[in-house]
């Protein structure tokens, strides 16, 4: 099938699903637009370095809520403005995936030119924003633009198999900008829960890659399960797990429960796809291996501010 023909067909698909699109109201659109799920995610992450910045600097934090806000705000609109260009620049392969087929750039419910000018607005101004902190913060923040926009959506997303790796140093960033918006002399401390992060992603989003491989395959996009089939992708998933399981190590500054929930969480991610194999389907195995991975990280981030607590 051609992409033309392809395309052409997915536009047909998508029109008749235009009246149930209709229904959504402008203020859902915005958020599909801005992606506010991946923005809220990041904002644990972006909160989670600047928390540990200052507890480990000895500031206090009610005596820098200024810079809390500057750094989070900051971090919320380069995000959100992100991924609405990224959202402006994938719109001609997101009507064939079911979960991006809604998304009001390709509906036609917001004008493309609007979409593009309001993620550079939010880009600029969360940029101002950061500038307000340190200008380490806002280097790793333009960095995390550049990384997505340029390295992941313009150049690797639909040519390499590795395009998820490569993507996944944006999704790393955040903790680095929260710490630097505190401490513009970055510690070990943040470049490890940047390591965190960064292996964390390839497994998270190979297990959705999985679940949704036919659709990125009818959008030409070559992700690992696409390219080299379910085996090969459960292979490295297991490889990105077992690399996270020295770096709670390094974190020994948060001391030695957290260390241990930590590693009991890598073991259990490794047990989940073990025991998943008893359901002998691979999408099935997916998607616990996803889930998990979500409650892992949320686990992950939010004991480590209460740990800092106690």
């Amino acid at each position: 099938m051609s992409d033309s023909k392809a395309f052409g067909e997915a536009a047909i698909k998508n029109s008749e699903g235009s009246l149930h699109h209709a229904q959504t109201t402008i203020w859902k659109d915005f958020l599909a637009l801005i992606k506010i799920g991946i923005v809220n995610s990041n904002l644990i992450t972006t909160f989670t370095g600047l928390w540990l910045a200052l507890h480990f600097s000895g500031r206090s934090f009610l005596d820098n809520l200024d810079i809390v806000f500057y750094a989070l705000a900051g971090s919320s609109l380069i995000i959100a403005g992100s991924c609405a260009l990224n959202n402006y620049l994938d719109r001609d392969i997101d009507p064939f995936m079911e979960r991006t087929k809604g998304r009001p750039t390709v509906t036609g419910k917001m004008n493309p030119i609007a979409v593009a000018i309001l993620s550079f607005f939010f880009i600029i101004l969360g940029t101002l924003l950061l500038m307000l902190t340190t200008s380490t913060a806002v280097i790793i923040g333009l960095i995390g633009v550049f990384s997505y926009i340029v390295l992941y959506t313009m150049w690797s997303k639909r040519k390499y198999v590795s395009n998820t790796i490569i993507g996944s140093i944006s999704g790393a960033v955040p903790p680095l900008i929260g710490w630097a918006a505190i401490d513009a002399n970055l510690s070990v401390m943040a470049w490890v829960i940047f390591l965190i992060m960064f292996f964390w992603q390839p497994p998270h989003f190979y297990a959705l890659a999985m679940r949704r491989v036919e659709e990125y395959r009818a959008a030409n996009v070559p992700m690992l399960p696409v390219v080299k089939g379910f085996k090969a992708t459960k292979r490295s998933i297991y490889l990105w797990v077992a690399a996270l399981f020295p770096l709670p190590f390094f974190l020994f500054e948060l001391g030695l429960p957290f260390i241990i929930l930590a590693t009991l969480l890598n073991i259990g991610w490794v047990a989940t796809g073990i025991y998943a194999r008893k359901f002998k389907d691979d999408i099935k195995w997916a998607k616990l291996m996803f889930v998990y991975s979500l409650q892992y990280l949320t686990i992950m981030f939010v004991a480590m501010v209460i740990i800092t607590l106690i």
